[in-house]
C-alpha cells in the first residue's frame, strides 16, 4: 500500500477541494491517460487496486506512470467517543484530488488496449474519469 515513509507532522487539518487542478493536469510521460472530473480523496488502496487493473489488462507490456501519491494522513476517532478531547489518531494516507488531475498515465500499447486497460483501471476509483489521449499521438 501507498504512504510516506517519514511526514513531517503526524496530523493535518482537512482543508477544501475547491477549483481545478494547477499542476499535474497535463499528460507528461505516456500517451494515454484518465483525467478526474471531480473531487475526492485517494486513498493508497484504491491507487493500488487502479494499477493492478491496468497492468493485468495490458499483460506486463508498455509502461504505465501513478501521477498521484498519497501523503496527506487522515486521523479517525473511535466510535462512541464524545465531543472534545483533542484529534483522533491517524488512520491512514490520501491524494487530495481536484478535477482536470492526470491519475495514471499509459504508453507502449495499442489505444484499444490503453483504452480498455485504462477503463478498468477507472472503475477501482471512487471518481468520475475521462481517458484522454495526447494530441499528437499516430497510431502506427
Amino acid at each position: 500500500m501507498l504512504q510516506p515513509k517519514k511526514v513531517k507532522f503526524r496530523r493535518r487539518q482537512k482543508g477544501r477541494m475547491k477549483g481545478n487542478a494547477q499542476r499535474g493536469n497535463q499528460l507528461s510521460f505516456g500517451s494515454f491517460g484518465i483525467k478526474a472530473l471531480e473531487s475526492c480523496w485517494l486513498t493508497g488502496r484504491q491507487i493500488e487496486a487502479a494499477r493492478q487493473a491496468v497492468t493485468r489488462y495490458m499483460k506486463r507490456e508498455g509502461q504505465i506512470w501513478i501521477r498521484v501519491f498519497p501523503d496527506k494522513p487522515i486521523t479517525k476517532k473511535p466510535a462512541e467517543v464524545r465531543m472534545g478531547k483533542g484529534k483522533g489518531a491517524p488512520e491512514g494516507f490520501v491524494f487530495p484530488v481536484t478535477p482536470g488531475r492526470i491519475i495514471i498515465e499509459a504508453e507502449g500499447v495499442p489505444l484499444e488496449i490503453a483504452k480498455e486497460a485504462l477503463r478498468l483501471g477507472a472503475q477501482k476509483l471512487p471518481v468520475t474519469t475521462r481517458f484522454i489521449v495526447r494530441r499528437d499521438y499516430v497510431e502506427n
